[in-house]
């Protein structure tokens, strides 16, 4: 084994080393100061929150934890609040108020009022600005209090 002969003096290598600490210790501060997750995780419990009574107090018999909201809605309504007007996302809400069959046998039905109403409260919570538009929509589909008590 042959061992290789330092051609740097000890000068260069301490001002690589320390050049290398400073971009390190910048980049370092910037990221803390950057580093915004703890203002979003407040938010986001708090809307849970507000969703979690609204749920409620709208009848909900199965309710969703805290976590799994945070965790799917984050702080901004995530999916459902990304567009809930455009026509990709009805036409998929559509297809999920269906009769379940796949294929030529898949049918429209009349769905109850009630399936709608935790999308409305989500979007009320999360995005309310697009709320008068969802709710017009929902109000012209087709439902009925078909479900019973």
């Amino acid at each position: 084994m042959s061992t290789h002969t330092e051609t740097q003096s000890r000068r260069e290598r301490t001002i690589l080393y320390v050049a290398v600490g400073v971009v390190i210790g910048v980049l370092l501060v910037l990221a803390l100061v950057l580093y915004r997750a703890a203002d979003r995780t407040r938010d986001a419990e708090a809307k849970a929150d507000e969703l979690i009574q609204a749920l409620d107090e709208a009848g909900a018999t199965v309710m969703p934890s805290k976590d799994q909201i945070v965790t799917v809605l984050g702080d901004d309504g995530g999916a459902v609040c990304a567009n809930p007007n455009d026509a990709l996302n009805r036409a998929t809400l559509q297809a999920q108020l269906a009769n379940g069959a796949t294929g030529p046998g898949a049918r429209p039905v009349i769905t109850d009022r009630k399936i709608l109403r935790g999308q409305t409260l989500i979007i009320q919570i999360y995005c309310p600005d697009e709320l008068d538009e969802f709710q017009q929509y929902v109000d012209d589909l087709a439902t009925d209090d078909v479900v019973g008590s």
